[in-house]
């Protein structure tokens, strides 16, 4: 069958559109059922020697296919002679993610709480697509998602308008959202009720605990603050310009090392960083590795406990501390120490 230009490229497009849908290294096609699906699918009757053209073209535009090559004796017609001829079979479309790797971009969505419902199944959909039909019928376990996500549904334009404005430098204005006693979300208000204004200067988004936060400079301050991007509402790109990282006082004249800051604010808490000393029982290493990286100090080891030095957030040590009672004894400095046993006799009074 001789077909025309755009026959041509139409029966390119589906051959590839079929190794998409039905391929993967354990789903193979021979030629014969690619002949086949093209006319099941797509109602296309082409030849072999089209489809043979179509693969060797779509491996020229750089799509990885794989095939498997044997070699048989055949006589040459015109010769006859017999030769040695590499005949490729068993095609399969290489792809850019493997199966292992979108499960884990997909439980990533699923576990996140600062994605809407439909948006976060939209995400997850257009994962699944990266694969092929196989791969979706083993995924029924989307409709078990979580239906209490966040409400926020202008989170996507909040990342885009944030992502704009720290790559141009500027500060952005917002109002921010809280949860009021009716389940409902409503903007946070100032003192004398009004719907208070938060203007900042932007520096990095990051992901923590399944939320996505906003690190930057509250402007009424030196110092640094972290937002739930799924909380700020009505953003907006300011004229001035954002003030540098290296001009607040906990920068030490830095510019912002994110990777420092995400093991020190363990509990994206803004507060003070401080050398911590503490005691915990020996079963908890690998928690506190966990939680504060590989950095910490251990030192004064015993039979049933160890001592730990690591640089932190207070405000995160302190909740760490108090989750972690009484397996963990907070040494130095003493107003951290004293901070957290008031906050434990506090607690213990609410429960005499």
């Amino acid at each position: 069958m001789t077909l025309g230009r755009q026959s041509k490229k139409l029966s390119l497009f589906n051959t590839l559109e079929i190794l998409k849908k039905y391929t993967d290294e354990n789903h193979r096609l021979t030629q014969a059922e690619l002949l086949d699906l093209l006319k099941q699918d797509y109602d296309m009757e082409i030849d072999r020697r089209t489809i043979k053209s179509n693969l060797m073209d779509l491996i020229e535009l750089g799509y990885e296919i794989e095939s498997q090559e044997t070699t048989r004796m055949i006589r040459n017609e015109k010769t006859g002679e017999v030769e040695e001829s590499t005949i490729m079979s068993s095609f399969y479309l290489v792809r850019d993610f493997s199966k292992p790797e979108l499960r884990l971009l997909i439980d990533s969505l699923l576990f996140s709480k600062h994605l809407p419902y439909s948006q976060c199944k939209e995400l997850v959909t257009k994962l699944e697509s990266l694969s092929n039909k196989y791969f979706r019928s083993n995924m029924s376990y989307i409709s078990t998602m979580p239906e209490d996500k966040t409400n926020n549904k202008q989170i996507f334009y909040n990342i885009d308008v944030l992502d704009e404005a720290i790559s141009k430098g500027r500060k952005v204005s917002f109002k921010y959202l809280e949860y009021g006693t009716d389940k409902e979300q409503h903007v946070k208000l100032n003192q004398e009720g009004d719907e208070r204004v938060y203007v900042v200067s932007p520096y990095q988004m990051v992901a923590k605990e399944g939320k996505y936060y906003l690190i930057c400079n509250y402007d009424a301050y030196d110092d640094i603050s972290n937002y739930r991007v799924d909380r700020i509402a009505k953003i907006q790109i300011l004229d001035a310009k954002a003030k540098p990282f290296e001009n607040l006082k906990w920068s030490k004249g830095q510019r912002l090392n994110l990777a420092e800051y995400m093991k020190n604010h363990v509990y994206m808490y803004a507060s003070d960083d401080s050398t911590v000393c503490f005691r915990i029982i020996k079963s908890m290493i690998s928690d506190v590795i966990d939680m504060f990286g590989k950095d910490v100090q251990f030192y004064d080891e015993t039979e049933d406990s160890v001592c730990v030095r690591v640089n932190v957030n207070e405000s995160a040590m302190i909740q760490f501390a108090q989750s972690y009672a009484p397996d963990v004894e907070i040494l130095e400095p003493l107003s951290l120490r004293e901070e957290v046993k008031k906050k434990l006799r506090e607690g213990y009074r609410v429960y005499e």
